[in-house]
């Protein structure tokens, strides 16, 4: 495919694309510049550390444009291309995913999922997470400081994928390592900084860990996380002998839709162990530099409460944890009047779109009270995220916690950022407080 460029800031482009510049911030200046010139803005695809180039791709950084993208998989596919900006070296393994189907195949595997998330299972899970972000800040609260990233916040997505499959808490860190290797691909920090204590795993992990490769691989493959795949395998099998109350096993019980396959059983288990581990795991550190960066707002949540709800959704628009979304035009079309031709990759900007002048009053200000807000960072259309109540529910329990708990917060030294074009992540965010009011 020829490769096109439109006008506009060439540099603002290559700015929004390398994983480089997210190591110091979110570009919103670039992506405002191109919101309002060329919302629609051809991207080179340059050679990024292994990646080779590619052929380049159209980021839409409108709202409107962006809904537009999301809502209609028949012209803008998921299944064609795969999620990712970089095109899949095992394409045939990725299409088997539900994030990478289209319908009616992604109908029938997120009709079971949602089957699966009944009322009794969601409000179970609703008082662990309360139960468990409590304990999470109770535990440092003496301490005065700590890593909010990796003392307090990291565990409570993983603490609730564990009841989510209903797999051993002991295991709960081979979740962490897994989606470290998967997510951090742009990090060679992060890919290699999780640890798992293998002496107080279950068997069945222990068997797993001993397929982890020890050589540089491409965890974007199935080859490149054995491990995972032979646990969620393993797993999958032990729910069909020994059901027990979570949701996974819900998900493979007999009804009269049929029984999920155990391959299909295996990709759920992929997806939910990375994309339900990461948008959270950032989202928490994201939430609490977005209350540390604004502290009148900070005070002005202290102050009322009830204003929590609200102040999650803004903490999740403000600092939206997934950044960016693939999809690849089936056909000939056009997006905000410029033309796409049938092949070519789509990207929807969710950091752009999430802070849309056309959208959000004064998109750039953080603030807790802000009741118009249609973001987008759970998605839109078919593909809407299926963790967002968790999501919600975990950040909400956490901030609750803290505000409890942790009085007089500031930070304690600088964040540390994730690299990568990809997911908005802080790696460490050192914070101080006083355990009391």
């Amino acid at each position: 495919m020829t490769q096109r460029r439109v006008s506009g800031p060439v540099s603002d482009t290559e700015l929004i694309y390398s994983p480089d510049t997210y190591v110091r911030s979110v570009p919103h200046d670039a992506l405002t510049r191109l919101r309002q010139s060329t919302p629609v803005a051809w991207v080179e695809e340059r050679p990024v550390d292994d990646w080779p180039a590619g052929p380049g791709f159209w980021a839409v950084l409108r709202h409107a444009d962006v809904r537009h993208v999301l809502r209609n998989p028949r012209l803008f596919s998921s299944h064609l291309g795969a999620t990712q900006i970089r095109d899949a070296e095992d394409l045939d393994y990725v299409r088997r995913m539900m994030l990478n189907m289209d319908p009616p195949d992604h109908s029938r595997l997120r009709g079971l999922l949602t089957k699966a998330f009944t009322p009794r299972a969601v409000a179970r899970l609703a008082a662990r997470i309360e139960r468990r972000a409590r304990a999470l800040v109770d535990e440092v609260v003496e301490k005065g400081e700590a890593d909010f990233a990796k003392e307090i916040s990291a565990d409570l997505p993983l603490l609730t994928l564990a009841d989510v499959f209903g797999i051993p808490e002991s295991d709960r860190w081979l979740l962490f390592d897994w989606s470290n290797r998967v997510i951090g691909y742009q990090d060679a920090e992060y890919s290699a900084s999780a640890s798992f204590e293998a002496s107080r795993a279950t068997d069945m992990a222990k068997r797993a860990i001993a397929l982890r490769p020890t050589g540089p691989v491409n965890p974007r493959s199935r080859a490149g996380m054995p491990d995972l795949y032979a646990y969620a395998h393993e797993l999958g099998e032990y729910k069909r002998r020994h059901p027990g109350d979570d949701v996974m096993t819900a998900l493979m019980r007999n009804d009269e839709d049929g029984t999920i396959a155990i391959e299909e059983f295996e990709n759920l288990f992929w997806l939910f162990a990375v994309a339900g581990n990461e948008t959270v795991r950032n989202g928490l550190p994201g939430g609490m530099f977005a209350l540390l960066k604004n502290p009148d707002q900070l005070a002005r949540l202290r102050a009322d409460r009830s204003l929590l709800d609200g102040a999650v959704e803004e903490m999740l628009r403000w600092w939206t944890p997934v950044m960016n979304f693939r999809r690849t035009a089936t056909a000939d079309t056009v997006v905000g009047n410029v033309p796409v031709r049938k092949g070519e990759k789509v990207v929807v900007w969710f950091s752009s779109a999430n802070r849309d002048e056309e959208v959000f009053d004064r998109p750039t200000r953080f603030d807790v009270g802000r009741t118009e807000n249609d973001h987008l960072t759970f998605g839109h259309g078919p593909h809407f995220c299926l963790g967002a109540h968790l999501a919600r529910l975990q950040m909400r329990a956490m901030f609750g916690a803290v505000l409890d708990r942790l009085h007089h917060i500031e930070l304690a030294g600088e964040p540390i950022r994730l690299r990568s074009n990809f997911q908005n992540g802080i790696k460490r965010l050192p914070i101080r407080w006083n355990p009391g009011p």
